[in-house]
């Protein structure tokens, strides 16, 4: 069966996303780091590691690895938007993240929508 059509481009969005994600967070100031950044930034990775793993498995596996991606990413717009009122991201960054990640979450739920069926 064909993959999704969606799916390598989600990948290529994401990875652009986790680039912008990472550039923002290495700005943060030192107090920050290990508490906000690194969690965020362990999330962006995780998942970027769900979505590599969702677009090589079978179809049956698919829909649980894509409902961990969209539970990460929910949790990632939280610590963002945290972020965001501690000061510690300014509001045009904060703004172009959302819109990513917003962007990201319509082309996940296109994916899960073709498994699904």
């Amino acid at each position: 069966m064909a993959e999704p059509a969606e799916a390598p481009v989600l990948l290529v969005h994401w990875e652009e996303t986790v680039g912008l994600v990472l550039d923002k967070t290495g700005r943060f100031p030192k107090s920050a780091r290990f508490t906000f950044a690194s969690r965020i930034d362990a999330l962006v990775l995780d998942i970027l590691a769900v979505l590599v793993r969702a677009r090589w498995a079978p179809r049956s596996d698919k829909g649980p690895l894509l409902a961990a991606a969209d539970a990460h990413l929910a949790v990632l717009r939280v610590l963002l938007r945290l972020a965001h009122e501690r000061r510690l991201l300014a509001r045009p960054g904060f703004e172009h993240l959302v819109l990513r990640f917003d962007e990201a979450g319509r082309m996940l739920g296109g994916w899960r929508q073709q498994v699904v069926g």
